[in-house]
């Protein structure tokens, strides 16, 4: 029984594209007759749509050779996950996986009338019937055809103009620019670990005569890691529109270590305490105010809804953790939420330049005041207030570099200014919170790798430039598009 390898598959339909070429040329030789009874100008047009209709076949066959030659090496079909509607030309294979022949040139543009109509050209451009004196109506000073509505081929011509990303940079784009806007559905599962370190000065006594200070002076760490699981679910509702979920799941572990031990300043002692829990449901819609062209960026605003369900970190009562240290005191749990409701409204920009893309976004947080029932941290004491954070404003950009068709890699800044939080007892005014001012700047570095045209891994380390920011965050992500 004759055995073909797999490998031999992709050689013979190699070897049947020149065959094929040479057919479609007998098949144009044999159709040129059909130029013989028409007119100059006629010839001219046909001509046109037959010189389209080849550039589309040599592009087609392009692409199948490339195919078979990167199937061959294991490496897949270039430049699969482009946006629905970038591609140059429509391609249809046969089921040889030839490309179908072009049809007769009587054939090529069956909207065209018989001979002496001028009416268009495969172009999509109309040709206007040659006035008395031999000139062309309505034509420009150079005697090219009248411009169309771009209703026809032409309007091919116009979206070929529109930049193809390859899968790497499809990649990153939906990692830092928007979801998909072509009616999929993407399950965005990750996990990331957040590592804070903190020092400070804790004093323990009095100011004598406005200049000695009397007391204990101890130096407090605290050291703590977050570790946040959550499912972001996208789904493009048009080719403009999308609209997200995303649920967190977090753990938070702390360590406290704080000095005076058994009354001695110089001896530390610590605790730990751990918490996990639901953390902020969020939820966002998606909308592409500007598609990409050779000239223009890609364009997308973005509106951001997070809800106070994970738990609040108000009321939460301070507890002395070792009985032999009276200055070591924590909660007694860690929240996973803000106990905020607020809305971001975003927009960011997106430019590829083959093979670098080029990205930058701007948003305004707004933190809706809210009031508890107690928000002191002292056993035995209660405190209503109305509290309102400060809106943050946040702002960055960057560069992704895609140095294969799977692989790119990312540099970016961000900075977050966040201005005093308020505080008001019932039947007061607001009054700041001292040392609640932040600005927190991070630098981060992103890895992008394509697995196949549903699943990408996209891995990242953020480093914190500012005592505001976290010390670093590293994180993996796996969307998968249906």
């Amino acid at each position: 029984m004759n055995h073909i390898s797999s490998t031999s598959v992709p050689r013979m339909a190699l070897a049947a594209i020149p065959a094929a070429v040479l057919l479609f040329a007998f098949a144009q030789g044999a159709n040129a007759q059909a130029l013989a009874g028409q007119s100059v100008e006629d010839r001219l047009n046909t001509l046109m749509r037959v010189v389209d209709e080849q550039q589309r076949q040599i592009h087609s066959l392009e692409r199948q050779v490339t195919d078979l030659e990167m199937a061959q090496r294991g490496r897949g079909v270039p430049g699969y996950g482009a946006p629905a509607g970038s591609e140059a030309v429509a391609e249809q294979p046969g089921a040889d996986g030839l490309p179908v022949p072009l049809p007769p040139l009587a054939q090529v543009n069956p909207g065209v009338p018989a001979p002496g109509g001028n009416t268009g050209t495969a172009t999509g451009v109309p040709v206007n019937p040659p006035t008395p004196d031999g000139g062309n109506a309505g034509n420009s000073a150079g005697g090219l055809p009248a411009a169309t509505d771009g209703s026809g081929a032409i309007g091919q011509t116009q979206k070929a103009a529109e930049p193809v990303r390859t899968q790497a940079e499809e990649a990153v784009v939906q990692r830092e620019h928007a979801p998909l806007f072509d009616h999929k559905l993407t399950l965005d599962w990750g996990i990331s670990d957040t590592y804070y370190d903190r020092r400070q000065l804790q004093l323990s006594g009095f100011l004598a005569l406005d200049a000695i200070f009397l007391g204990n002076i101890n130096l407090g760490e605290t050291k703590s890691h977050q570790v946040m699981a959550d499912l972001d679910t996208r789904y493009g509702l048009t080719d403009r529109m999308s609209i997200d979920v995303d649920v967190p799941y977090i753990y938070r572990h702390s360590n406290f270590i704080v000095g005076g031990a058994g009354g001695a300043a110089n001896t530390l002692s610590d605790a730990s305490v751990n918490g996990s829990a639901i953390g902020d449901v969020n939820f966002g819609i998606y909308y592409q105010f500007l598609k990409e062209t050779n000239s223009l960026p890609d364009v997308v605003g973005s509106l951001r809804i997070k809800a106070p369900t994970g738990t609040s970190p108000f009321g939460e009562k301070l507890v002395q953790l070792d009985t032999n240290n009276t200055n070591l005191v924590a909660p007694s749990k860690l929240p996973t939420g803000t106990g905020f409701w607020n809305i971001t409204a975003g927009v960011s920009l997106l430019k590829t330049y083959d093979p670098v893309v080029l990205f930058g976004s701007m948003s305004y947080t707004y933190n809706i005041a809210r009031s508890f029932a107690d928000i002191s941290s002292v056993q035995g004491q209660t405190e209503p207030a109305t509290v309102k954070l400060g809106d943050i404003v946040q702002f960055g950009g960057g560069v992704a570099l895609a140095f294969s068709d799977k692989d790119s890699a990312s540099i970016s800044y961000t900075m977050a200014l966040e201005p005093e939080s308020k505080t008001r007892a019932p039947g007061g005014s607001y009054t700041k919170v001292p040392g609640s001012e932040t600005t927190a700047a991070a630098l981060n570095f992103g890895l992008n790798h394509v697995v196949n045209k549903h699943l990408t891994i996209n891995g990242s380390v953020s480093v914190g430039l500012t005592p505001d920011a976290p010390n670093f965050v590293v994180g993996v992500r796996f969307p998968y598009t249906f």
